[in-house]
């Protein structure tokens, strides 16, 4: 893959969810209402199929300039605090980026609580890109999205969201142990030293004054405003005097205050797209090791990697013990 070595490389899977789907009510069918059954079905989405493409065809001869059926991408984000799955994001949408043609729809289903900020911002600047080459994008979120994951789908054409999924919480939170009492306590003395006035503010082991927290504090509030100004230039419709306090909503109230276009689940708006459009679901992942695909934990692959090691050196002495052997 494009930002991989070779160490590491990343396989990437396409599944035809038209097709896919279309196998799983087949194989419903005939379980429930045996071949016949399937058969008749079989022969009438053959005739809607013939159907279909007579009138596109006609469509096609009155209006040459018409766009035909566009083609939906879904590819998967499911964040953690340092925003991990980033590294395959960046792999997927660089390979739509190239393949996809302009005016095709790229769905994320999205998924996120939240995290680090430059993490999160790099995130949300590869969806930016999907923007910048003429894809639609649009964000379904099922579960939750909320302040970096917000940062994330903001960026979308459309936002769909379920109606209890949790949306905002546009804000920015630090927090941090001070363990100096402690040591002092324990007649443990720490030092540091820095150059430059703001190499530290805060600290965990050292004695935090008011300039200190000050300025920490200063900090966030201007990160926040970065965070703010990001929203406001892709939903300038928000009132952020009203979703900018880190405060989050449910589905149904994050429509009223513009948070989201639509309540749907990524399913429903999936399938409603699968009438008319070849829906395409994208995934990337490592490949697996050897020991991964035995099934064998992290520490069975360390044990036998240490044997492999030590093989070689087990082997000559094993000979020398032999030869010494004989010589006796």
């Amino acid at each position: 893959m494009l930002f991989h070595p070779p160490k590491n490389p990343v396989e990437l899977k396409v599944m035809h969810l038209n097709k896919t789907q279309q196998q799983r009510r087949e194989d419903l069918m005939e379980a429930t209402q045996g071949k016949a059954a399937l058969k008749q079905l079989k022969k009438s989405m053959a005739k809607k199929a013939k159907q279909a493409l007579k009138v596109k065809s006609k469509s096609k001869k009155k209006d040459k300039n018409k766009e035909t059926s566009q083609q939906v991408f879904v590819l998967d984000f499911d964040g953690d605090i340092k925003a991990s799955a980033v590294k395959h994001l960046r792999e997927e949408i660089s390979t739509l980026i190239s393949t996809a043609n302009k005016g095709d729809e790229v769905i994320i289903r999205l998924e996120s609580g939240g995290g680090m900020v430059h993490s999160y911002g790099l995130a949300a600047a590869q969806l930016v890109r999907l923007k910048d080459a003429g894809l639609k994008l649009t964000v379904c979120v099922d579960k939750i999205a909320a302040s970096g994951g917000y940062m994330m789908a903001c960026v979308a054409d459309k936002i769909i969201a379920a109606p209890f999924a949790v949306i905002g919480s546009i804000g920015v939170i630090s927090q941090l142990p001070n363990f100096n009492k402690l040591l002092k306590k324990n007649d443990v003395d720490y030092e540091m030293f820095t150059a430059g006035d703001y190499k530290r503010t805060v600290t965990v082991f050292g004695e935090n004054d008011d300039e200190d927290r000050a300025k920490y504090q200063q900090e966030l509030e201007q990160t926040h405003d970065l965070f703010k100004h990001f929203v406001s230039t892709y939903r300038s419709e928000l009132d952020l005097n009203k979703v900018a306090n880190g405060e989050h909503w449910y589905g149904e109230d994050a429509v009223k205050l513009n948070l989201v276009d639509k309540l749907q689940t990524s399913d429903s708006y999936i399938l409603q797209l699968m009438e008319d459009n070849e829906v395409y679901a994208l995934h990337s992942r490592q490949k697996p090791t050897l020991a991964e695909k035995l099934g064998l934990s992290q520490a069975a692959e360390a044990t036998i990697t240490m044997a492999v090691d030590k093989l070689p050196d087990a082997l000559a002495r094993f000979d020398l013990n032999s030869r010494l052997n004989i010589l006796k």
